[in-house]
Protein backbone atom coordinates (compact mmCIF):
# COMPACT_ATOMS: atom_id res chain seq x y z
CA UNK A 1 0.00 0.00 0.00
CA UNK A 2 1.13 3.52 -0.74
CA UNK A 3 1.15 5.92 2.21
CA UNK A 4 1.42 9.17 0.30
CA UNK A 5 -0.46 10.32 -2.76
CA UNK A 6 1.30 12.59 -5.21
CA UNK A 7 -0.45 13.70 -8.33
CA UNK A 8 0.52 14.26 -11.91
CA UNK A 9 -1.21 17.21 -13.50
CA UNK A 10 -3.70 16.74 -16.32
CA UNK A 11 -1.22 18.37 -18.68
CA UNK A 12 1.58 16.03 -17.57
CA UNK A 13 -0.58 12.94 -18.11
CA UNK A 14 -1.63 14.15 -21.55
CA UNK A 15 2.00 14.69 -22.47
CA UNK A 16 3.00 11.28 -21.12
CA UNK A 17 0.28 9.56 -23.14
CA UNK A 18 1.46 11.29 -26.30
CA UNK A 19 5.10 10.42 -25.57
CA UNK A 20 4.21 6.79 -24.83
CA UNK A 21 2.54 6.51 -28.23
CA UNK A 22 5.59 8.06 -29.92
CA UNK A 23 7.93 5.70 -28.09
CA UNK A 24 5.94 2.64 -29.15
CA UNK A 25 6.03 3.89 -32.74
CA UNK A 26 9.80 4.32 -32.49
CA UNK A 27 10.24 0.82 -31.04
CA UNK A 28 8.08 -0.67 -33.79
CA UNK A 29 10.03 1.14 -36.53
CA UNK A 30 13.38 0.15 -35.02
CA UNK A 31 12.57 -3.54 -34.76
CA UNK A 32 10.92 -3.62 -38.19
CA UNK A 33 13.91 -1.89 -39.79
CA UNK A 34 16.39 -4.23 -38.09
CA UNK A 35 14.22 -7.30 -38.81
CA UNK A 36 14.97 -8.40 -35.25
CA UNK A 37 14.41 -7.29 -31.67
CA UNK A 38 12.10 -7.63 -28.71
CA UNK A 39 8.83 -5.75 -29.01
CA UNK A 40 6.70 -7.52 -26.37
CA UNK A 41 8.78 -6.75 -23.30
CA UNK A 42 9.65 -3.31 -24.60
CA UNK A 43 5.98 -2.36 -25.03
CA UNK A 44 5.08 -3.69 -21.57
CA UNK A 45 7.61 -1.37 -19.91
CA UNK A 46 6.96 1.88 -21.82
CA UNK A 47 4.97 3.63 -19.09
CA UNK A 48 7.41 2.46 -16.41
CA UNK A 49 10.55 3.83 -18.04
CA UNK A 50 8.91 6.93 -19.48
CA UNK A 51 7.48 8.04 -16.13
CA UNK A 52 10.83 7.39 -14.48
CA UNK A 53 12.77 9.61 -16.90
CA UNK A 54 10.02 12.21 -17.20
CA UNK A 55 9.36 12.79 -13.52
CA UNK A 56 11.20 10.71 -10.91
CA UNK A 57 14.76 10.02 -12.09
CA UNK A 58 17.35 12.72 -11.42
CA UNK A 59 19.25 12.15 -14.66
CA UNK A 60 22.06 14.46 -15.67
CA UNK A 61 24.30 14.62 -18.72
CA UNK A 62 28.03 14.09 -18.26
CA UNK A 63 28.86 17.78 -18.59
CA UNK A 64 26.45 18.81 -15.83
CA UNK A 65 28.01 19.99 -12.57
CA UNK A 66 25.67 17.80 -10.53
CA UNK A 67 26.50 14.64 -12.51
CA UNK A 68 27.92 12.80 -9.47
CA UNK A 69 24.66 13.35 -7.59
CA UNK A 70 22.55 11.86 -10.37
CA UNK A 71 20.33 8.82 -9.92
CA UNK A 72 21.44 5.70 -11.75
CA UNK A 73 19.30 3.52 -14.02
CA UNK A 74 20.13 -0.06 -15.02
CA UNK A 75 18.16 -1.97 -17.66
CA UNK A 76 18.69 -5.47 -16.31
CA UNK A 77 16.31 -6.89 -18.94
CA UNK A 78 18.74 -5.71 -21.59
CA UNK A 79 16.88 -7.31 -24.49
CA UNK A 80 14.33 -4.47 -24.15
CA UNK A 81 17.01 -2.11 -25.45
CA UNK A 82 14.76 -0.64 -28.16
CA UNK A 83 12.65 0.89 -25.39
CA UNK A 84 15.72 2.28 -23.62
CA UNK A 85 17.03 3.90 -26.82
CA UNK A 86 13.63 5.35 -27.69
CA UNK A 87 13.37 6.93 -24.23
CA UNK A 88 16.95 8.23 -24.40
CA UNK A 89 16.09 9.85 -27.74
CA UNK A 90 12.99 11.47 -26.22
CA UNK A 91 15.18 13.13 -23.59
CA UNK A 92 17.96 14.25 -25.89
CA UNK A 93 20.69 11.75 -25.04
CA UNK A 94 20.84 10.36 -28.56
CA UNK A 95 19.57 11.58 -31.90
CA UNK A 96 16.17 10.41 -33.12
CA UNK A 97 17.82 9.87 -36.51
CA UNK A 98 20.07 7.23 -34.92
CA UNK A 99 17.18 5.01 -33.90
CA UNK A 100 16.86 3.35 -37.30
CA UNK A 101 20.47 2.14 -37.05
CA UNK A 102 19.28 -0.20 -34.27
CA UNK A 103 21.04 -3.60 -34.34
CA UNK A 104 22.99 -2.73 -37.47
CA UNK A 105 26.70 -3.50 -37.78
CA UNK A 106 28.74 -0.64 -36.34
CA UNK A 107 25.75 1.09 -34.75
CA UNK A 108 25.94 2.57 -31.24
CA UNK A 109 22.52 1.03 -30.65
CA UNK A 110 23.44 -2.59 -30.12
CA UNK A 111 20.88 -5.32 -29.44
CA UNK A 112 21.74 -4.97 -25.76
CA UNK A 113 22.83 -1.67 -24.17
CA UNK A 114 26.59 -1.18 -24.25
CA UNK A 115 28.52 1.46 -22.35
CA UNK A 116 31.32 0.97 -24.87
CA UNK A 117 29.14 2.70 -27.47
CA UNK A 118 26.98 5.03 -25.33
CA UNK A 119 28.32 7.05 -22.39
CA UNK A 120 24.79 7.72 -21.14
CA UNK A 121 24.34 4.00 -20.45
CA UNK A 122 25.39 3.31 -16.86
CA UNK A 123 26.10 -0.40 -17.33
CA UNK A 124 26.32 -2.83 -20.24
CA UNK A 125 23.57 -5.42 -19.79
CA UNK A 126 22.02 -8.37 -21.56
CA UNK A 127 23.02 -11.45 -19.59
CA UNK A 128 19.89 -11.86 -17.50
CA UNK A 129 20.02 -12.00 -13.72
CA UNK A 130 22.97 -9.67 -13.19
CA UNK A 131 21.45 -6.17 -13.08
CA UNK A 132 20.38 -6.20 -9.44
CA UNK A 133 23.81 -7.37 -8.24
CA UNK A 134 25.39 -4.50 -10.18
CA UNK A 135 22.85 -2.09 -8.69
CA UNK A 136 23.78 -3.30 -5.19
CA UNK A 137 27.44 -2.67 -5.88
CA UNK A 138 26.76 0.85 -7.11
CA UNK A 139 24.49 1.51 -4.13
CA UNK A 140 27.17 0.37 -1.67
CA UNK A 141 29.70 2.59 -3.44
CA UNK A 142 27.38 5.59 -3.11
CA UNK A 143 27.07 4.97 0.61
CA UNK A 144 30.86 4.74 0.98
CA UNK A 145 31.06 8.10 -0.81
CA UNK A 146 28.56 9.54 1.68
CA UNK A 147 26.16 10.19 -1.19
CA UNK A 148 22.77 10.10 0.50
CA UNK A 149 20.77 11.58 -2.38
CA UNK A 150 21.38 9.33 -5.40
CA UNK A 151 19.11 6.34 -6.01
CA UNK A 152 19.79 3.26 -8.13
CA UNK A 153 16.78 2.13 -10.18
CA UNK A 154 16.91 -1.25 -11.91
CA UNK A 155 14.28 -2.62 -14.30
CA UNK A 156 13.88 -6.40 -14.14
CA UNK A 157 11.80 -8.84 -16.14
CA UNK A 158 9.65 -11.33 -14.25
CA UNK A 159 11.09 -14.26 -16.22
CA UNK A 160 14.52 -12.96 -15.22
CA UNK A 161 13.62 -13.53 -11.58
CA UNK A 162 13.97 -17.27 -12.21
CA UNK A 163 17.74 -16.70 -12.15
CA UNK A 164 19.40 -17.73 -8.88
CA UNK A 165 21.76 -14.75 -8.88
CA UNK A 166 18.76 -12.45 -8.52
CA UNK A 167 17.81 -13.99 -5.19
CA UNK A 168 21.33 -13.66 -3.81
CA UNK A 169 21.12 -9.98 -4.74
CA UNK A 170 17.68 -9.61 -3.13
CA UNK A 171 19.00 -11.16 0.08
CA UNK A 172 22.13 -8.98 0.00
CA UNK A 173 20.22 -5.73 -0.53
CA UNK A 174 17.91 -6.47 2.38
CA UNK A 175 20.74 -7.50 4.68
CA UNK A 176 22.76 -4.36 3.88
CA UNK A 177 19.71 -2.07 4.19
CA UNK A 178 20.27 -0.60 0.75
CA UNK A 179 17.50 1.97 0.90
CA UNK A 180 19.00 3.59 -2.22
CA UNK A 181 18.07 0.56 -4.39
CA UNK A 182 14.69 0.58 -6.16
CA UNK A 183 13.87 -2.54 -8.19
CA UNK A 184 11.08 -2.36 -10.76
CA UNK A 185 9.67 -5.72 -11.84
CA UNK A 186 7.92 -5.73 -15.22
CA UNK A 187 5.45 -8.47 -14.33
CA UNK A 188 3.82 -9.27 -17.65
CA UNK A 189 3.55 -12.99 -16.75
CA UNK A 190 5.02 -14.15 -20.07
CA UNK A 191 8.48 -15.17 -21.28
CA UNK A 192 9.86 -16.67 -24.46
CA UNK A 193 8.65 -20.19 -23.60
CA UNK A 194 5.19 -19.22 -22.38
CA UNK A 195 3.60 -18.26 -19.06
CA UNK A 196 6.05 -17.70 -16.21
CA UNK A 197 3.78 -19.77 -13.98
CA UNK A 198 4.20 -22.72 -16.36
CA UNK A 199 7.94 -22.34 -16.98
CA UNK A 200 8.91 -21.77 -13.32
CA UNK A 201 6.35 -20.20 -11.03
CA UNK A 202 7.39 -17.16 -8.99
CA UNK A 203 4.45 -17.81 -6.65
CA UNK A 204 3.75 -14.95 -4.21
CA UNK A 205 6.43 -12.53 -5.38
CA UNK A 206 5.52 -9.73 -2.98
CA UNK A 207 5.78 -12.00 0.06
CA UNK A 208 9.16 -13.28 -1.08
CA UNK A 209 10.63 -9.77 -1.36
CA UNK A 210 9.13 -8.82 2.01
CA UNK A 211 10.69 -11.90 3.63
CA UNK A 212 14.11 -10.55 2.59
CA UNK A 213 13.32 -7.22 4.29
CA UNK A 214 12.22 -5.14 1.30
CA UNK A 215 9.42 -2.61 1.04
CA UNK A 216 7.04 -3.77 -1.70
CA UNK A 217 4.48 -1.88 -3.79
CA UNK A 218 2.16 -3.60 -6.26
CA UNK A 219 0.80 -1.35 -8.98
CA UNK A 220 -0.81 -1.14 -12.41
CA UNK A 221 2.25 -0.80 -14.62
CA UNK A 222 0.37 1.09 -17.33
CA UNK A 223 -1.15 3.74 -15.06
CA UNK A 224 0.97 6.88 -14.89
CA UNK A 225 -0.38 8.03 -11.51
CA UNK A 226 0.21 4.64 -9.87
CA UNK A 227 3.73 4.44 -11.27
CA UNK A 228 4.66 7.96 -10.20
CA UNK A 229 3.23 7.44 -6.70
CA UNK A 230 5.25 4.23 -6.26
CA UNK A 231 8.49 5.86 -7.40
CA UNK A 232 8.09 8.84 -5.09
CA UNK A 233 7.17 6.62 -2.14
CA UNK A 234 10.16 4.33 -2.76
CA UNK A 235 12.53 7.28 -2.85
CA UNK A 236 11.54 8.13 0.74
CA UNK A 237 12.58 4.76 2.18
CA UNK A 238 14.93 5.15 5.15
CA UNK A 239 16.09 1.63 5.96
CA UNK A 240 14.99 -0.84 3.29
CA UNK A 241 15.41 -1.41 -0.45
CA UNK A 242 12.16 -1.10 -2.38
CA UNK A 243 10.55 -3.32 -4.99
CA UNK A 244 7.80 -2.08 -7.29
CA UNK A 245 5.90 -5.01 -8.79
CA UNK A 246 4.28 -3.54 -11.89
CA UNK A 247 1.47 -5.63 -13.37
CA UNK A 248 1.71 -5.16 -17.14
CA UNK A 249 0.75 -6.76 -20.44
CA UNK A 250 3.34 -7.99 -22.89
CA UNK A 251 2.94 -6.19 -26.21
CA UNK A 252 0.68 -3.57 -24.62
CA UNK A 253 -0.55 -0.92 -27.05
CA UNK A 254 -1.16 -3.04 -30.14
CA UNK A 255 -4.18 -5.37 -30.13
CA UNK A 256 -2.66 -8.46 -31.77
CA UNK A 257 0.55 -8.20 -29.73
CA UNK A 258 -1.16 -7.60 -26.39
CA UNK A 259 -0.62 -10.46 -23.91
CA UNK A 260 0.82 -12.64 -26.69
CA UNK A 261 4.04 -14.56 -25.99
CA UNK A 262 4.74 -14.87 -29.72
CA UNK A 263 5.86 -11.23 -29.67
CA UNK A 264 8.62 -11.80 -27.15
CA UNK A 265 11.39 -11.60 -29.72
CA UNK A 266 10.36 -11.31 -33.33
CA UNK A 267 9.99 -8.56 -35.91
CA UNK A 268 6.67 -7.89 -37.66
CA UNK A 269 6.21 -8.60 -41.35
CA UNK A 270 5.01 -5.78 -43.59
CA UNK A 271 1.30 -6.45 -43.00
CA UNK A 272 1.72 -6.67 -39.23
CA UNK A 273 3.85 -3.55 -39.27
CA UNK A 274 1.26 -1.52 -41.20
CA UNK A 275 -1.54 -2.74 -38.96
CA UNK A 276 0.42 -1.81 -35.81
CA UNK A 277 1.30 1.63 -37.26
CA UNK A 278 -2.38 2.33 -37.88
CA UNK A 279 -3.32 1.37 -34.32
CA UNK A 280 -0.58 3.48 -32.77
CA UNK A 281 -1.29 6.52 -34.93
Amino acid sequence: MLKNEVCLSVEEKQKLKMMARCIRLDILKMVYSAKSGHIGGAFSSVELLLTLFFKSLNHKKCDDESYKKRDRFILSKGHASALYYAVLAQFGYISKDELLTFRQLGSKLQGHPSKKFLNCVEVSTGSLGQGLSIANGIALGLKLDKNETSKVFVLLGDGELQEGNIWEAIMSAGHNKLNNVIAIVDKNDLQIDGKTDDVMSLSDLASKFKSFDWNVYEIDGHNFDSIYNAYEEAKLSKEKPCCIIANTKKGYGVSFMNNNKDWHGKAPDVNEYNKAIEELK
